[in-house]
């Protein structure tokens, strides 16, 4: 399971005009399922989603988690992460999960999310063609692995 966090002052995703997922400050996640991807996956990003310390503390530092700030996640699946691009001039997705597993794990992703996470979890619609918008804040982005 694959995760790019970016830091965020805003964010939402859109689906046929349709605000569907929407936070102020906090880190909105695109989220990419590989096959083999199972509970342990999941636990590992749930921990790693609430718990990595990308917002400042008094002096600035990267110091506190989201867990921290009580900020808002906002999960949105994209299987394009899991994309191999490693030859050729087009991505193959054979390293992606099938649409039925992605859709079966990032749906325990976000259940999980919310029961330990009471700030605020919102995400996009699987498999839907989103608009999704941001203020990405410093800008920082990390890809999360678990």
């Amino acid at each position: 399971m694959l995760a790019l966090i970016q830091r965020v002052s805003q964010a939402s995703v859109v689906v046929e005009g349709e605000t569907v997922g929407e936070i102020g400050p906090g880190l909105l996640a695109l989220v990419g399922v590989q096959p083999g991807d199972g509970d342990a996956q999941v636990a590992r990003m749930v921990e790693r989603l609430l718990g990595y310390r990308v917002f400042g503390d008094d002096e600035g530092r990267m110091n506190r988690s989201l867990a921290d700030t009580g900020g808002g996640l906002l999960l949105v699946s994209q299987f394009t992460l899991a994309a191999d691009t490693g030859s050729g001039m087009r991505p193959g997705f054979s390293t992606a999960a099938t649409p039925a597993e992605a859709e079966r794990i990032f749906a325990e992703l976000a259940r999980s999310c919310r029961q330990k996470h009471p700030h605020g979890v919102e995400t996009g619609r699987f498999g839907a063609h989103m608009t999704v918008s941001l203020v990405n804040d410093g800008p920082v982005t990390f890809l999360l692995r678990a």
